[in-house]
């Protein structure tokens, strides 16, 4: 009879555990941001599983390592990815797609631990998660109690759970492209209109409520049309992602770089004062127009003009005004440009008579 109750416990227990995992499964099919995903996965698994350490760890030169990258993460979030290198993950986990236990010789799966965390841990489950057919990473779990994942026990619910997470990880990829393509410009890979319109409204906000500097730079090349003209479409759209190169190399990372239309660009520089933008697009044209862009058997002359709007400003009550403001002052610039080219040009002829 003890052996009856023995067993039925066991089957209970197992249902048990069939209902957390069922209930993670539903957790992480039901999300499809791309950056949530892998915040809601490890949390449902520490929570429900009551498990002390879970954490990815994503082969470095993946797509979606990149795509990670890219988000802003949480520092909760940076905390439990770690990059890895693809041949290293490779010689510890076996070919077979199945999790692996591990409660000996740890130090050999010390590569696999998120970096600056210090995890005393005594038995580890590795699941590989695979993307589209190919190996990109593990999603991991471990304890201090070396027979909570010691080699032997049953897999299944495991094996179960890292062909979900696969599947997940396709969908939300696939979700997070077709997301990025509603949001860049297609030929410059920058921000949209739309986008730029969403973020320097949120800029805008957060600069008033916090009383801190926010400058927006309106940028247009010179002489475009005559460009297209001369070198071609093609030359002109060279020239359009040279730039848009260009402003990125120079921005950092809390800066947003926009492409308006057509040959037009927007910077919005949280945190930058209107004179210190100013000294960053005098660089920027000076070295630009320096180095120009080798097209082919042409050099094509890169030169641009700007306009900057500030805050604080008490004249500026909206995110348009701002936008506005910088466009205003971009073709102001615009016009003391050709003022100086024509006086100069008039000198050189006087002197020439």
């Amino acid at each position: 009879m003890r052996h009856d109750k023995s067993l039925f416990e066991r089957v209970r227990e197992n249902e048990q555990l069939a209902e957390k995992f069922y209930k993670v499964e539903m957790k992480i099919l039901a999300t499809l941001n791309f950056g949530d995903f892998f915040d809601t996965l490890l949390k449902e698994i520490s929570d429900v599983f009551a498990v002390p350490f879970v954490w990815f760890s994503l082969i470095a030169d993946t797509e979606v390592a990149a795509m990670l990258q890219e988000c802003r993460a949480p520092r909760s979030r940076e905390c439990r990815i770690n990059l890895v290198d693809r041949h290293q993950l490779q010689r510890l986990i076996r070919e077979d797609s199945k999790t692996q236990l591990v409660n000996e010789q740890l130090h050999r799966y010390l590569a696999l631990l998120p970096r600056d965390q210090h995890y005393a841990v005594r038995s580890m489950a590795l699941a590989p998660i695979y993307l589209d057919g190919e190996l990109i990473g593990t999603l991991n779990q471990a304890d201090v109690d070396a027979h909570r994942f010691a080699p032997g026990l049953n897999t299944v619910l495991l094996d179960r759970l890292a062909l979900k997470v696969s599947i997940c990880v396709s969908n939300v990829t696939a979700h997070e492209k077709v997301q990025s393509l509603a949001c860049l410009d297609p030929l410059t890979g920058l921000f949209n209109r739309r986008v730029l319109a969403q973020a320097l409204k949120r800029e805008f906000d957060r600069a008033r409520r916090y009383d801190t500097p926010l400058a927006v730079v309106f940028i247009d090349l010179n002489d475009f049309k005559l460009i297209n003209d001369r070198y071609g479409h093609d030359a002109g759209d060279a020239l359009l992602q040279h730039l848009a190169e260009q402003l990125k190399h120079y921005s950092r990372t809390t800066d947003l770089v926009a492409r308006y239309a057509g040959d037009e660009f927007v910077l919005v520089l949280p945190q930058t004062a209107a004179d210190q933008a100013d000294q960053l697009m005098v660089r920027v044209q000076k070295e630009l127009k320096q180095r120009g862009l080798r097209y082919g058997e042409n050099q094509l002359p890169l030169s641009l003009s700007y306009g900057v709007a500030s805050l604080p400003d008490v004249e500026l009550l909206s995110a348009e005004q701002v936008l506005k403001k910088a466009d205003q002052a971009l073709y102001v610039h615009k016009r003391r440009s050709k003022v100086h080219t024509v006086a100069r040009h008039e000198s050189a002829e006087l002197n020439a008579d």
